[in-house]
């Protein structure tokens, strides 16, 4: 059976297996009040630091979007996966198409649960499964920093998907096995702050785990294999190995991953590429610190080898 096949199948077990117990476990769960309440009136500069390290341009404006553009956060880049086809949605300040008439309650319950203003839950193409280990405070900055933004009318394309991946009630079920705010890495208690500081932008905000992570039939990221490059959710890539293990960026310094963040150009003076480019936009709007956090955790964490199988040799020239 495909994997798809499986998922299918599971899903229609859980339906009809499940009855009531099932959809009271599926249903959307919005974060406490109280952790939002608790927060103090959002800093629009930390803010803007958080927009750049969840990489809100990359998938939330037109894309290839410059400067100030990178701020007009319409929406309507696709995602196409095995699942079907997600688009990003206007999350603009425009009232009636984007977020404008959300209250800070209503975007921590999207960041943190993944469950829209109607209750609704959100896809996973939407990283809140990363964005769930977010501090309360910097959700409430990156909130005060998106009052800040422009309005932009306009409705992104809804998302096409094949039953039964468009019920989204079985997302719940989904979030029970995936959906912490737990840290993926165990660092040890002596560890440094500076490698603490990167776990939190590595596993939160910049939610790296989305991509260089394999996932399993369902979609869940096999964290015992953290980081270690997976197949690219489009097309028939891969996405690259950024652990020490066999294959990955062991002889790079830390130093090296910090210079690549913000420039763009690997040790061996090769730029980067792909969806990557994107990122590395993000990463070079953050300061030096935090790049080099990021930098100090990814040469901490567990080396793995490659997550992803190895590539076929090119045939032979004719």
């Amino acid at each position: 059976m495909s994997t798809l096949g499986k998922i299918a199948a599971a899903l229609v077990i859980l339906g009809g297996a499940g009855g009531l117990a099932g959809w009271l476990l599926s249903a959307p769960e919005r974060p406490d009040p109280q952790i939002m309440a608790a927060t103090a009136p959002g800093d629009v500069d930390n803010g803007r630091r958080m927009f750049h390290a969840g990489g809100c341009a990359s998938c939330h404006a037109v894309k290839g979007a410059e400067g100030d553009a990178r701020f007009e956060l319409a929406g309507g880049v696709e995602l196409k996966t095995p699942f079907g086809t997600f688009v990003a949605p206007n999350i603009s300040q425009d009232v009636q198409d984007g977020i404008g008439n959300w209250t800070q309650d209503d975007f921590a319950a999207a960041m943190l649960k993944g469950v829209s203003p109607g209750g609704r839950h959100y896809y996973p193409a939407f990283p809140y499964a990363s964005y769930a280990r977010m501090k309360p405070q910097d959700i409430a900055d990156l909130f005060a920093f998106m009052k800040t933004l422009p309005a932009v009318a306009g409705q992104a394309k809804a998302h096409d998907l094949a039953f039964p991946f468009n019920i989204r009630r079985g997302i719940g079920l989904w979030k029970l096995l995936y959906l912490s705010d737990e840290p993926v890495v165990a660092l040890a208690d002596d560890a440094p702050e500076q490698v603490r500081a990167g776990q939190y932008l590595v596993e939160g905000p910049g939610h790296c785990g989305e991509c260089h992570t394999p996932r399993d039939f369902a979609g869940g990221s096999r964290k015992g294999q953290w980081l270690a490059g997976a197949v690219a959710a489009e097309g028939e890539g891969i996405v690259p190995n950024i652990t020490s293990g066999e294959g990955g960026i062991g002889d790079w310094s830390a130093s090296d991953i910090a210079g690549y963040l913000e420039t763009g150009f690997t040790p061996d003076f090769d730029s980067v590429g792909g969806s990557m480019v994107e990122v590395q936009k993000n990463m070079a709007q953050l300061a030096p610190e935090d790049r080099a956090a990021i930098a100090a955790y990814l040469k901490a964490i567990p080396a793995h080898p490659n997550g992803y199988p190895a590539r076929r040799p090119e045939p032979a020239a004719q």
